[in-house]
């Protein structure tokens, strides 16, 4: 019992891992987040950071460029440029 108590206890504690996006333009910027067979925009507002992609997906980024997330990404948005730290 003591060793799933254990276990229970550290998957809850264990940092959830997902990609982040942050907007640092004066205007909402969207992203095209495709996960599986699943596409969805996402629309970040101006100043707002989000977390997303939990377990990895491709991103379209505002500028028309794709890249593969595993989901410990930030992605950083500035006059309308994207990178990805």
């Amino acid at each position: 019992k003591t060793i799933l108590a254990a276990l229970a206890l550290s998957l809850v504690a264990a940092p959830a891992l997902a990609a982040t996006v942050v907007n640092n333009d004066s205007e909402v910027r969207t992203l095209i987040v495709t996960e599986g067979s699943s596409k969805s925009e996402l629309a970040v507002g101006a100043g707002e950071s989000v977390d997303f992609c939990p377990s990895g997906c491709f991103v379209t980024m505002p500028n028309g460029d794709r890249e593969a997330l595993t989901g410990s990404e930030t992605i950083e948005i500035k006059g309308g440029q994207a990178r990805i730290r």
